[in-house]
């Protein structure tokens, strides 16, 4: 059989990483297969110490980081066949023949191991996690990409050396994870799952639940920022301008009038804002190398032009600023006293906003579009 490179990232694991490393070197014997073991190690304790002693290869990342480790673990790696796994025994290396014969049979390019559908032993995964973050972020996740996985975050997985080289990783934190599948759907790699025994940890736990959910589902926003921003905007910006158009339409002295006129430039402004911000993160996705940010995202950065949303801008700005003089000249013909403009102080106020928002917006987006050769003169 080809060889096989078991790739570990290590933070201080020195309690566990001579048992994890031996019971690999024994999975190894037993199949009759070559293998390697690669700690990527950034630890302030005894561990690349112990690995070295029992003949695992050690790197150390230039940087802090999940990803950032396994990339310099992959980087090091020379099987044809990359198995991934922590190095705390939450994974069992006894379980990676399963993962193997896959890739060998040709059945799987990316192999996952599944707690969810294997055993998870008790204290092995904290409830929040079980039964909310990761069925939640993986249930996104085939929502938008067609995974058709059941444990996005499973940390034990396999791939042959084509498929690692067809991903393209670069992501530094947690998130890799979630690169890691997102990069196999977009590509059409066969995908396949392994029940495995999910561990408790051995020594203190390095999750933080909610700052590495967010960067799962950041990660997601940047691939697709249409579900969570473009559209959500889309609508408010729509029904803050119905509302907005129906309220100047009533008569004056409508009781509906300047409460609804206020709620309609709110949602008109808050839609345009988080239209914008999807507009930006689409941008960014382009100049980071994401090609598959979604046909809305690729309509609106592909139809940029600074020159044209400048005046654009320029206009909702002149506009406002020219309804808002004759506001106040009409203020002080009164004698700065009271005076029923609303109307027009509302709409002098969402022109001058929104002409502000576009200025900006241009020059942003032209700035993150201008790596990409994206920003265009039309």
């Amino acid at each position: 059989m080809d060889l096989v490179s078991l790739v570990i990232p290590a933070m201080d694991e020195e309690e566990t990483i001579g048992e994890c490393i031996r019971r690999a070197r024994a999975v190894f014997e037993e199949m009759g297969i070559e293998g390697e073991v690669i700690v990527a190690d950034s630890s302030g304790d005894a561990t690349p110490e112990i690995a070295i002693s029992l003949g695992a290869e050690v790197v150390r990342p230039e940087k802090l980081g999940y990803g950032n480790a396994y990339l310099a673990g992959f980087a090091r790696a020379r099987g044809r066949y990359i198995v991934m796994m922590d190095g705390d025994l939450t994974y069992d290396p006894a379980d990676m023949p399963g993962f193997i014969r896959l890739l060998e049979s040709g059945r799987a390019d990316f192999v996952i191991g599944t707690r969810l559908k294997g055993q998870i032993e008790e204290g092995a995964m904290p409830a929040l996690h079980r039964y909310l973050g990761n069925p939640l972020l993986t249930g996104i996740l085939n929502l938008l990409f067609g995974a058709g996985i059941s444990d996005a975050h499973s940390g034990m997985r396999a791939m042959t050396r084509e498929a690692l080289d067809r991903l393209h990783l670069r992501a530094g934190g947690m998130e890799f994870a979630s690169e890691m599948v997102i990069e196999a759907s977009r590509k059409g790699l066969s995908i396949e799952e392994v029940p495995i025994t999910y561990h408790p940890r051995r020594g203190a736990s390095k999750l933080r639940s909610f700052t590495d959910g967010w960067r799962h589902l950041r990660f997601m926003i940047l691939y697709r920022p249409g579900p969570f921003l473009l559209l959500p905007g889309a609508v408010a910006l729509v029904l803050g301008l119905a509302l907005t158009l129906f309220v100047l339409r009533q008569e004056p002295a409508s009781e509906l009038r300047a409460h609804s006129l206020i709620l309609g430039s709110m949602l008109l402004i808050i839609g345009y804002q988080t239209l914008l911000s999807g507009v930006y993160i689409a941008a960014f996705g382009k100049t980071y190398g994401v090609e598959g940010s979604g046909w809305i995202a690729r309509i609106l950065t592909s139809y940029h032009s600074l020159e044209k949303e400048l005046l654009a801008g320029l206009a909702f700005l002149g506009g406002g600023v020219a309804l808002g003089l004759d506001v106040v000249l009409r203020w002080r013909g009164a004698g700065y006293g009271s005076i029923q403009e609303m109307q027009e102080s509302m709409m002098a106020m969402i022109l001058v906003i929104i002409g502000i928002q576009t200025i900006f917006s241009a020059v942003f987006i032209s700035l993150l579009l201008l790596k990409s050769g994206e920003v265009n003169g039309r």
